[in-house]
């Protein structure tokens, strides 16, 4: 049998520009990301990429994003629109989810309290 010659791992669609063209009196927050210097492969996962490979290269992404001077802009936007894909402010999509799973459960938590407060004391 003839083995295929290497193929090298293709990377998944990736969005033409990182972040959103938000600005604000600064400018855009993105202006100043780490990652704007760097390949956009590191932060999205290539095609049938193999489970330690993702890994590995997630810690690379999350070491760029941890001395990233907008890290915490980009991980808000990034839950906030929220993205699907990507090392967004130093979270995987997995993490970003649980995030996401957390704030919506501490919201109703608040709103239980408040609409439990407002019984109380119209009683």
């Amino acid at each position: 049998m003839l083995q295929q010659p290497h193929q090298p791992l293709q990377v998944a669609a990736l969005p033409t520009q990182r972040s959103p063209a938000r600005e604000d009196q600064a400018g855009p927050w993105h202006s100043e990301a780490v990652c704007r210097r760097d390949e956009a492969g590191l932060f999205f996962a290539p095609s049938k990429e193999p489970t330690a490979a993702r890994l590995a290269r997630e810690e690379a992404a999350k070491r760029l994003c941890a001395r990233c001077p907008v890290m915490l802009e980009c991980q808000e936007h990034a839950l906030l629109q929220p993205e699907p894909y990507g090392v967004w402010g130093g979270l995987t999509a997995a993490e970003r989810r649980v995030v996401l799973a957390r704030r919506r459960r501490h919201e109703l938590e608040v709103r239980k309290a408040a609409a439990g407060n407002r019984i109380a004391a119209a009683g």
